[in-house]
């Protein structure tokens, strides 16, 4: 039985009380969302993970750290670290994106040494090695062996794939027709475009759809439906090329869950603020309620080096209208493969914004972090305010470079002007007055 079957029947199984209680959500509710499909559980039967995550509706909202190897960069070392660095910043989730090196060594060195649910993009390593083994080109890439990629994957222990599967002829038809100014920016979409178009025939992904199914229910991956024509710039957020995708989307949702299999659904991209929340509300309606994925949004394009900003204010308004997961975007978006540094902005970026959203959303004990924080503020107590910072290695090193201020209450932009200092002397004298 897998986990939405489970559900479904009502069983109160261990994996299902344990996310339960890592959300703080009565048992009921958290086998009522699996069995809905507003609640997925990323967790493949092959492994263990310590950590097991559930997205959703009424759950915190989660984080997702891309990281994996490239063409340029294929060492194994450089993406542990990190990986590493991902996991301590506090990503919920890490997906393999590699396309450079032995992609079976790397993605099974990462799976070795991931405590969370790790995804992939299996279109990545059937294109790759088609291409740098094979020296063929994308287009020759064969249904069978994307198909055996992602069997492979499943049986490694992957947790969840994101599976281009909305991209159908009528939608690559449309595309022609409805000119864009940025095109197609998804990878794993601009793959399958170029795959449709030089053979003349439908996404095997979308054609052979049941086959998908199949093994990822046999090994109990989350299927996450990607979201290949999602805009890359602000000019073609919610156009008609989107929403057809999504379209699509929610039909297959609907056709996933009948299976067995838990889904989430991808979703944009670039996205002006104004948009954001009839995004979200259009998804959440098209597909059923199902778990949302952002890629940011990114609120604007004139921002490279600093799009963990835009997107992180994009994840924030996006999370508070009810997206459920957001990926986050690093500083070196649109510039270069993200290092260490890159990544740990990223997932901090993302987590101040997942934390805000959590705040608008009222979910049980999310402000209660704020409340904290703001009491050791009031306190003046510099120990306690570095401990409950989303970044405390971060906090900590500013309150030292404040030099001899730090040895001091206060800090050394206010220091003995400290409002806080003031208003209790002010308040002290005020009480002392009307005691005379």
């Amino acid at each position: 039985m897998s986990i939405r079957e489970d559900a479904i029947n009502g069983k109160k199984t261990a994996l299902l009380k344990k996310c339960a209680r890592i959300e703080g959500m009565p048992i009921d509710e958290m086998i009522k969302g699996v069995a809905s499909g507003t609640i997925a559980i990323t967790k493949n039967n092959n492994h263990k993970f310590d950590k097991v995550i559930a997205i959703g509706k009424g759950v915190s909202t989660k984080i997702n750290a891309n990281i994996g190897s490239s063409k340029d960069y294929p060492e194994l070392d450089g993406e542990l670290q990190k990986l590493c660095v991902a996991v301590k910043a506090g990503a919920d989730t890490v997906m393999d994106l590699s396309m450079g090196g032995d992609l079976d060594a790397v993605r099974r060195g990462i799976l070795q040494q991931c405590p969370v649910p790790l995804g992939t993009v299996p279109i990545y390593q059937a294109v790759a090695e088609t291409v740098e083994k094979k020296k063929k080109e994308i287009v020759d890439v064969t249904a069978k062996h994307i198909f055996k990629t992602i069997e492979k994957q499943a049986q490694d222990g992957v947790d969840f794939m994101t599976v281009h599967c909305g991209i159908t002829r009528n939608v690559m038809e449309r595309l022609k027709n409805q000119k864009r100014m940025l095109g197609v920016v998804s990878r794993g979409g601009s793959f399958t475009l170029e795959w449709m178009s030089h053979n003349n025939k439908e996404n095997p992904l979308y054609e052979n759809f049941d086959e998908l199914l199949a093994i990822l229910k046999e090994h109990e991956v989350t299927l996450s439906l990607g979201d290949g024509i999602r805009p890359g710039c602000l000019a073609d957020a919610t156009d008609r090329n989107q929403v057809q995708e999504l379209i699509h989307l929610g039909e297959l949702t609907e056709r996933a869950w009948d299976a067995g299999v838990q889904v989430i659904i991808e979703g944009p991209g670039h996205m002006p603020l104004n948009q954001i929340t009839a995004n979200v509300l259009l998804q959440k309606q098209m597909c059923k309620g199902a778990p949302f994925y952002v890629l940011g949004p990114l609120v604007t394009d004139i921002a490279p080096g600093y799009d963990h900003i835009t997107g992180a204010i994009g994840g924030a308004i996006a999370g508070a209208a009810g997206a459920d997961y957001l990926c986050y975007v690093t500083p070196a978006e649109h510039l270069k493969l993200p290092n260490t540094e890159d990544v740990h902005e990223g997932v901090i970026a993302s987590k101040i914004a997942a934390h805000a959203a959590d705040i608008a959303k009222g979910l049980p004990g999310a402000i209660d972090k704020d409340i904290a924080m703001a009491k050791c503020r009031n306190n003046l107590d510099w120990k306690g305010q570095i401990e409950h910072s989303i970044d405390p290695e971060k906090a900590k090193q500013f309150r030292h470079e404040a030099g001899s201020a730090y040895k001091g209450p206060t800090c050394s932009m206010c220091g003995s002007y400290c409002a806080i200092q003031v208003f209790k002397r002010s308040q002290s004298k005020s009480q002392k007055k009307q005691t005379k």
